[in-house]
């Protein structure tokens, strides 16, 4: 099959591509005049850090960089005003334009750890939107039903339980959607919650007489639980400018299932190679531990260096094969009103727990130690004269200075 591998590399990961036959077309245009395809895909700026589940998308821009392709960066900060309605119950908080571009230099400075910033093009769609004139903006929102909005499901499902739908929020799709336009993108990447605006670009561009985009989604990574959206609301996040060993202690106490999804997604193994990873890890061949300690060191050598790759692969060996201790363990000084204190409001106060009820339940797990010695009384208390370490869960440590 003609660019078999040009689609493999495209595919690899990906929920749909709306349609293959477009792509394959698209590909032979571009083989036959040496100009590349233009390939948009546009992030919001609503929080200033990005985490694993944002570089999905990235990792799929770099493949098509990496197949000479022109890559365009947009930040929504135009859009991320507006706030995107896709899977939302309400109406979402406005940002105003100084937090969008507060949050729209972090994500400038982040993204080249992946992309080729020689290679980059980077957009804001403020740069155009801003300049429409209201005759215009009108003319843009008659290029699309009430109706065709309505099909969206979450649209939906607020209109029929009698939820407000503000106007605005039309306007998110719209706008997203006349991007495409402006730029005249040739393909479109978007998480697969995002299918709905991104067709929207395919049919405004078929309003205005152009060729209509290729549509791929992919999938919305899990976070760390392994079940939930990698979110920073749900705490189930690695975010990318974490320090060196959060991202590799995250990274290694994901689920064995989940580790072939985030080689899949977020890998610069070959995909070949990838597939028989996963064959020599389901006959045995390899220790999944050993497979998921190379995807550590790879994401933290991404995002920091190799060489605090190879400390974090000791360090995570020293803790959790030796059972010794982190090189570095973080001192903390706690308020004593009497000459000793409870082993649980101890740990709260350290910050190693979020409070009292969850402190509980993990001494009742076994999985509190002072001095590495394993906690089995909850009422135990410690006096304010000696340090102590306390170790919570795998990876939580603290030194208790004396006072």
């Amino acid at each position: 099959m003609k660019f078999k591998k040009e689609l493999d590399i495209i595919q690899r990961g990906t929920v749909e591509v709306l349609s293959t036959e477009d792509l394959l077309k698209k590909l032979e245009k571009a083989k036959k005049t040496g100009k590349p395809l233009k390939i948009k895909a546009g992030f919001d700026p609503t929080a200033p850090d990005l985490h694993l589940g944002h570089t999905v998308l990235i990792q799929k821009m770099k493949h098509f960089q990496e197949l000479g392709h022109e890559v365009i960066f947009l930040i929504g900060d135009f859009t991320g005003m507006i706030g995107d309605p896709t899977g939302k119950s309400e109406t979402r908080k406005i940002l105003t334009k100084e937090e969008v571009q507060k949050n729209a230099e972090t994500y400038k400075e982040q993204i080249f750890k992946i992309l080729d910033p020689e290679k980059t093009k980077i957009v804001f769609n403020s740069h155009w939107m801003e300049k429409m004139t209201s005759t215009e903006i009108i003319g843009l929102s008659g290029r699309y039903t009430v109706a065709r909005m309505l099909e969206r499901d979450d649209f939906q499902k607020r209109y029929q339980s009698q939820k407000p739908i503000s106007i605005h929020e039309f306007l998110y799709p719209l706008v997203q959607g006349y991007d495409s336009v402006v730029l005249e993108a040739d393909v479109e990447l978007g998480g697969n919650d995002q299918k709905f605006n991104l067709l929207v670009g395919r049919d405004l561009q078929k309003s205005y007489g152009l060729e209509q985009q290729v549509v791929i989604t992919m999938p919305l990574l899990e976070g760390t639980d392994g079940v939930q959206k990698m979110s920073k609301s749900l705490d189930n996040y690695i975010g990318i400018t974490e320090p060196a060993r959060e991202i590799f202690g995250k990274v290694m106490s994901i689920s064995d299932d989940l580790m072939v999804r985030y080689y899949e997604l977020l890998s610069n193994i070959p995909t070949e190679e990838f597939k028989e990873l996963k064959e020599q890890m389901k006959t045995g061949e390899l220790n999944p531990k050993e497979v998921k300690m190379r995807l550590a060191k790879e994401m933290v050598s991404r995002f920091h260096s190799r060489e605090e790759a190879e400390a974090g692969e000791a360090e995570f060996n020293k803790i959790f094969q030796k059972k010794g201790l982190p090189d570095e363990i973080p001192e903390v000084k706690i308020h004593w009103e009497a000459e000793k204190k409870w082993i649980v409001q101890i740990i709260v106060e350290a910050g190693l727990t979020k409070g009292s009820a969850e402190t509980r339940r993990l001494i009742k797990q076994g999985a509190v130690s002072v001095n590495d010695e394993k906690v089995i009384d909850e009422k135990l208390e410690l006096s304010r004269i000696e340090s102590y370490i306390i170790k919570v869960g795998k990876k939580r440590f603290v030194k208790i200075l004396p006072n």
